[in-house]
């Protein structure tokens, strides 16, 4: 009983302190940590979200860069930091829920993040140059199949969440194809403009600008209902068909796993409604993100679908990197 009483004790004063803390935050700067280069879609976005929280939260939040190790070293630094709510991650797919599963990382996204909001998801786009011999998906599909493995698809790096999502693609239409990664998105699809490699499929972002150019040729894109930032470029969902193919890079804010509910609540709520304006709109739609604004509880669902699906991926295609 004298035990109960104490632990009861010990809980009401914790309570008590993240109470207090809740009161009087923010009460100085915040750090927003990006965990890639300055000019990179999470940076960019990040920056949108650093803003709009500072505007609401009447405090100033400040983006900065630690990039390295495909976002890993910027991603354990916040893993690691002080759960004040004075330390938070622009977190994006690759390194939150794709590193984890093929390679070791010094943090476990579960155990060390707490969800705060789902920002905004960047479809995919299957490319290839525009001489290959196919104008629409099922002819795409239909040349892929006809000479296995005949064709080269690139990608930013094995493992790489472009890398997944065209091994779904292969896998689920029965496609054989020689995989060539590249050091990046931008190396990738040089490489299919060129003719050197025949297709790939990267993020919106990406390869909006080669299609607006008539370098490369749209076939589908990774989003089952399409896309407004897109339109008139088929779901692959529907198109190829592969039932249940509806995927992209998704961008959100995360926090220290111990950063008290009551933070987490302030900056939650910020973040909604900092970002729901058709400006914030505009503007992450022209980094190629479509908004999709979700809250902690719905934001870790959807997290661990993620996670899930592309586990089954990477087992069904046996991906593993060397470290």
């Amino acid at each position: 009983m004298i035990r109960r009483i104490a632990l009861l004790a010990i809980a009401a004063l914790i309570g008590g302190i993240a109470a207090a803390q809740a009161q009087s935050y923010p009460n100085r700067p915040i750090r927003l940590i990006v965990p890639w280069p300055p000019g990179q879609a999470t940076d960019l976005a990040g920056r949108v979200i650093a803003q709009r929280l500072s505007e609401v939260l009447g405090q100033a939040v400040i983006a900065e860069n630690r990039a390295g190790a495909g976002g890993m070293i910027g991603t354990d630094t916040v893993a690691k930091a002080a759960p004040d709510g004075y330390t938070l991650l622009a977190a994006s797919s690759g390194p939150y829920t794709i590193n984890p599963l093929v390679q070791r990382t010094p943090y476990e996204t579960e155990r060390d993040f707490a969800a705060v909001a789902l920002v905004g998801v960047s479809p995919y786009v299957l490319v290839a140059n525009p001489a290959f011999p196919a104008t629409t998906l099922p002819e795409f599909v239909a040349a892929l199949r006809a000479r296995p493995g005949h064709y080269t698809f690139g990608s930013s790096g094995t493992g790489a969440t472009a890398h997944l999502i065209i091994e779904w693609f292969n896998s689920a239409l029965g496609i054989r194809a020689e995989h060539i990664p590249f050091q990046g998105s931008a190396p990738s699809l040089t490489a299919v403009v060129a003719g050197q490699v025949d297709y790939s499929i990267e993020t919106l972002a990406a390869t909006q600008p080669l299609i607006r150019g008539n370098s490369l040729r749209p076939f589908g894109i990774s989003f089952a209902r399409g896309s407004t930032l897109a339109p008139g470029i088929p779901g692959i969902a529907t198109d190829a068909p592969i039932p249940g193919f509806d995927v992209g890079a998704w961008i959100g804010l995360v926090a220290p796993a111990a950063t008290p509910r009551s933070i987490l609540d302030i900056v939650e709520a910020a973040t909604l409604r900092g970002m729901d304006s058709n400006d914030a709109r505009e503007r992450v739609a022209g980094i190629g993100i479509e908004m999709d604004l979700r809250g902690s509880a719905a934001f870790t669902t959807y997290l661990r679908e993620q996670t899930a699906n592309f586990r089954r991926i990477i087992e069904t295609t046996n991906i593993r990197l060397n470290n």
